[in-house]
């Protein structure tokens, strides 16, 4: 059995910042709700015409990453490509990023796990590399929000929440015992699927069905979220799915050199780290500038937290994500 690690980080957002006072003038909303609640004080949205897509951001964090891990597009045996947002409903971003960089006829494999999303395609990743299927797998999460939320009062909620970007990982063969990825864990619950979920178009109620109903009433092409349910679970399963990671592994909180959460609310993250008693530095938050960018959250901040220094060689990394599903999960990392 190989061991596997992350050799290369890279991630993209769009230009265009949306502040909280921008979101006020399309809704009765206004910076201080929006920061009591969320913690976020801006966000980046796709602009028409830059020429960003889900796939795009996807291949412009990809090749930041490539560069950093020190190899070539030649070199990836595969593409596991996670976003609840695809540019199309099939086929699947994973076969965008194959061909808009010009890749070998590699697998290409979607998944489809939300704010999970990432840290299941990296799980998967780790698999591949372990049995010895692939010498290195590319990762990428990567979300277009802004193009389908509900940017009236109606929506306020869930639109002001989540932003646009996208980060990669590459994901490679090591080369030393104890080091690299120790081990990933993942849980589902689907009897709540409902509590977090977009329900159409899907082919129990496609386009004209929409139409023929009433969109002012029954609007399902827009998220729905039950915030303070979703609050209550995520905060319990943060917390399980940690420990469980580091009971795998034979370590304590103590042990954790740097929580890299999902970026879903920055009032979780605190109520997590409060929890377990971790410092400041311990834990990395991004929210307050990006939002939650979904499946590209935990690449995003796991790429600043690195680029700033605070991840160093050595350093026992967590990564830990819960969302829509419900699906949640962690990564054990020695750097």
């Amino acid at each position: 059995m190989y061991t596997s690690k992350i050799t290369g980080l890279g991630y993209y957002v769009p230009e265009n910042v949306v502040t909280n006072d921008d979101l006020s003038k399309l809704m009765d909303t206004n910076d201080a709700w929006i920061q009591e609640r969320t913690g976020i004080k801006e966000r980046r949205h796709i602009k028409k015409g830059d020429g960003n897509s889900t796939s795009k951001m996807g291949v412009k964090a990809a090749k930041i990453a490539l560069e950093r891990a020190g190899i070539t597009k030649d070199d990836i045996d595969m593409i596991v490509f996670a976003t609840l947002s695809p540019d199309m409903y099939f086929p699947g971003g994973g076969v965008e990023v194959q061909e808009m960089m010009e890749m070998r006829t590699i697998p290409a494999l979607d998944v489809r796990n939300q704010c999970s999303g990432f840290v299941y395609a990296l799980s998967v990743a780790d698999q591949y590399i372990k049995t010895g299927m692939c010498k290195n797998v590319l990762v990428i999460g990567a979300e277009n929000h802004s193009g389908g939320l509900d940017f009236t009062t109606r929506g306020r909620s869930v639109s002001v929440i989540f932003g646009d970007g996208a980060g990669a990982a590459v994901v490679s063969r090591g080369d030393a015992e104890g080091s690299g990825i120790l081990s990933t864990h993942l849980h589902s619950e689907g009897q709540y699927k409902n509590e977090l979920a977009l329900q159409g178009p899907s082919t129990e109620y496609w386009v004209p069905q929409i139409i023929e109903d009433d969109p002012q009433e029954n609007i399902p092409y827009y998220p729905y979220m039950n915030g303070q349910f979703v609050f209550k679970h995520a905060i319990v399963r943060f917390s399980e799915v940690i420990k469980e990671g580091l009971d795998a592994n034979n370590l304590k909180v103590a042990d954790i050199d740097m929580l890299i959460p999902h970026q879903a609310n920055l009032r979780i993250s605190q109520f997590i780290q409060q929890k377990l008693g971790l410092g400041d530095d311990q834990v990395f938050n991004n929210i307050q500038k990006y939002g939650n960018t979904t499946a590209a959250s935990i690449p995003i901040a796991l790429t600043e937290a690195w680029e700033a220094g605070k991840i160093k060689k050595g350093d026992l990394v967590v990564l830990a994500a819960f969302g829509s599903g419900f699906t949640w999960g962690s990564a054990i990392i020695r750097w």
